[in-house]
């Protein structure tokens, strides 16, 4: 692994809250390299999540540093074209638009992008299929299965080409079935395309699905 240059390099990161009376990360360093799939645990509060969503720009830090494909972002002013094309975010909740078809949330990033209307679904049904519902593409999300839905939503992530896909609890809100359907989708994903996956997540069984496993607690890394 370490013969491949960073994808990600968090240094001394620190984020507060409460007027810096909660430290929800405390100093954290790690590196993960690219085409790497590295799980982040932890128990409820330890700052995993906050971490992901500092290294999705959707969040700043008191102080550290972020580099992702060598540049610093904490350094960055305007951080909506990194969000858009370099990482692509999946939640604990899908956030599809119920009124579109599966097809259609797919294609809804793509529109910033310039392509054609021919090109967008050609890319959104290949991207539909690489997580096993091509046969649900005309389907809008009530009429579909929890683990389906964050299947599209994987599928989202992942319609502007990111290096970078970055997951958080993607399958808290599943049963065990459904949430084994959304790993399989990301297992498969990492392998074919070598796609750089940081995750969140608090269930062992899912993280030992990673490459490597990041240990928090308290917001400071304690393993990996």
């Amino acid at each position: 692994m370490s013969e491949r240059p960073p994808a990600v390099e968090v240094v001394d990161l620190v984020k507060t809250f409460d007027q810096g009376q909660t430290r929800a990360v405390d100093g954290a360093s790690f590196s993960v390299v690219q085409g790497e799939f590295v799980a982040v645990t932890g128990p409820s509060g330890c700052g995993k999540s906050t971490l992901l969503h500092l290294i999705a720009a959707l969040e700043r830090p008191d102080s550290g540093r972020i580099v992702v494909l060598g540049e610093d972002i904490t350094s960055r002013h305007d951080l909506s074209r990194y969000r858009a094309r370099t990482v692509g975010l999946v939640f604990q909740l899908h956030n599809l638009l119920p009124n579109l078809t599966a097809v259609e949330n797919v294609e809804v990033p793509m529109y910033e992008t310039g392509l054609g209307m021919r090109e967008r679904r050609r890319r959104a049904l290949h991207l539909l299929e690489l997580v096993g519902l091509t046969d649900k593409a005309r389907r809008r999300p009530p009429q579909l299965s929890g683990g389906e839905r964050q299947r599209v939503a994987i599928a989202r992530s992942l319609s502007n080409d990111p290096p970078i896909l970055l997951a958080d609890e993607p399958t808290g809100n599943l049963d065990s079935k459904a949430g084994r359907n959304v790993m399989e989708a990301l297992e498969g994903i990492h392998h074919q395309h070598g796609l750089t996956i940081i995750m969140v997540t608090h269930d062992p069984g899912i993280a030992a699905s990673a490459d490597r496993i990041i240990r928090m607690l308290d917001g400071r890394i304690e393993e990996g």
